[in-house]
């Protein structure tokens, strides 16, 4: 699988660690209580479809991209920095 990186352009996605889905940017209040903590931290879906992933460009310019692709045909449909995303969202 090729990613392209916004800052290098296309890579090998062995360039890449793969952290998880990309709600992980979206934290819960650090006041929340323990069964919302442990749900964010531990549980994850495994959806058959488009994602949205939080990936690390470890072998390259160390930046953190969200990838939006398609588990089913591996079609990677955008990558975007994820300091857009969480802006976006604030």
């Amino acid at each position: 699988m090729r990613l392209t990186c916004p800052i290098c352009g296309e890579r090998d996605r062995r360039e890449f660690y793969y952290v998880g889905d990309a709600v992980l940017l979206r934290r819960p209040d650090p006041e929340a209580s323990d069964v919302v903590w442990d749900d964010y931290l531990h549980n994850r879906d495994n959806p058959a479809g488009e994602t949205r992933d939080l990936w690390y460009h470890e072998a390259g310019c160390a930046g953190w991209i969200v990838v939006t692709r398609n588990t089913l045909t591996h079609e990677v449909i955008a990558t975007e920095l994820a300091s857009k995303v969480s802006e976006a969202q604030a």
